[in-house]
């Protein structure tokens, strides 16, 4: 299906030439901006947080940053630090000092629609990153197949505890991101055909919150006895919270917990044996897809796409650019960890340091 972006982008274009002589729209305050070129266009992005994962400050921003440097357009990327109002605030600016294009990480999807219904009042178009909105009005979608995600983690768990009965919980990302909840829509397709799996707790974790997260899981633990043989946690950071509550009752090594996001922590778990997988996704791909489909908006050319995702709240298919996710254990884990460090969001000191430097000789990774 063909969109036409001309009238829109052409609005955009005129919003910023009107406010440019009103003062530098090169102004990124604290969340950095930079890049030149590529005609009037300037693309705006703003991060949820700092607190959900490591990943938005140490891959996606850089790779970002590259990309945009790369192609030579002007961007202002900001980090709302998980405050929606924030968020609303930081919008309102880029719409403001120029941005003809605005790419967002909701917090929620309520607040991310109405961000999205300004910016087009205002001839700006928007961009879904990593997160649908749902109900909003984004001209396009970038993420992961997050259903695989999930159900990279489910059989994940499934291949670490094998054909035996065993008992499982569910560490959910949170109620808010609709991410969290086809990650675990993944994860019910995989393990809920396996009858010699029982659950017994399932939780989403507000906001993401780690902190919160340990609470959480102790309490299912708590309550199932310290009967829990096998952990679905939603990303690394909840997984790590949950093997800290396992190290506390000497099970550490022994439950094996699941991740995402190939964090420097996942990955060192995955090495001393205490969290069974995790699942990575470039940030680099997904930062291209992103200056890819911001600059074609910028032009006023339709941004290729790999299909459409149903947003049902909205009662419309989002042209969406959907890519693959790996999924790391300790199997592959000398091969795929290659391909992080080559994403550029760590390097081998990063992972390979003190008590971990033997664990990675041991696993054949090397510098």
């Amino acid at each position: 299906m063909k969109r036409k972006y001309g009238a829109l982008a052409a609005a955009g274009v005129v919003l910023a030439l009107s406010l440019s002589a009103c003062g530098d729209d090169d102004g990124g305050g604290d969340g950095g901006s930079g890049g030149g070129g590529a005609g009037d266009a300037k693309i705006g992005v703003i991060l949820p947080d700092t607190e959900s994962s490591v990943r938005w400050e140490a891959a996606d921003r850089p790779a970002m940053e590259a990309a945009f440097e790369e192609a030579g357009i002007k961007y202002d990327i900001q980090n709302t630090e998980g405050d929606a109002e924030k968020m609303t605030a930081l919008a309102d600016s880029m719409i403001g000092d120029g941005a003809t294009v605005l790419a967002i990480v909701n917090l929620d999807s309520a607040s991310g629609a109405a961000i999205q219904e300004k910016a087009a009042e205002a001839g700006v178009l928007t961009i879904d990153y990593d997160r649908l909105t749902l109900g909003g009005s984004a001209e396009v979608y970038i993420s992961y197949d997050n259903v695989k995600v999930g159900e990279l983690q489910g059989q994940g768990l499934a291949d670490c505890l094998g054909d035996k009965e065993a008992n499982i919980v569910y560490l959910n990302g949170s109620p808010t991101d609709n991410n969290a909840t086809l990650f675990a829509e993944g994860a019910h397709n995989v393990l809920d055909g396996m009858s010699n799996y029982n659950v017994v707790g399932e939780q989403a974790v507000p906001e993401w919150d780690n902190e919160e997260a340990a609470t959480i899981f102790q309490q299912m633990y708590t309550d199932a006895g310290g009967d829990v043989d096998g952990v679905l946690a939603a990303n690394d950071g909840l997984g790590g919270a949950a093997i800290s509550i396992l190290e506390g009752n000497g099970q550490a090594g022994k439950v094996p917990v699941t991740g995402q996001d190939a964090t420097v922590e996942g990955l060192q778990n995955i090495l001393a044996g205490t969290q069974c997988m995790t699942v990575f996704k470039s940030s680099v791909g997904e930062a291209q897809a992103l200056a890819d489909a911001a600059i074609a908006l910028a032009n006023g050319e339709e941004p290729e796409t790999t299909g459409t995702v149903e947003d049902a709240e909205g009662g419309r298919d989002v042209p969406a650019v959907i890519l693959d996710p790996v999924a790391i254990t300790k199997d592959n884990i000398a091969e795929e960890i290659q391909n992080v460090f080559a994403d550029g969001s760590m390097t081998y000191d990063d992972v390979c340091t003190g008590e971990f430097e033997q664990l990675c000789a041991d696993a054949g990774i090397t510098p």
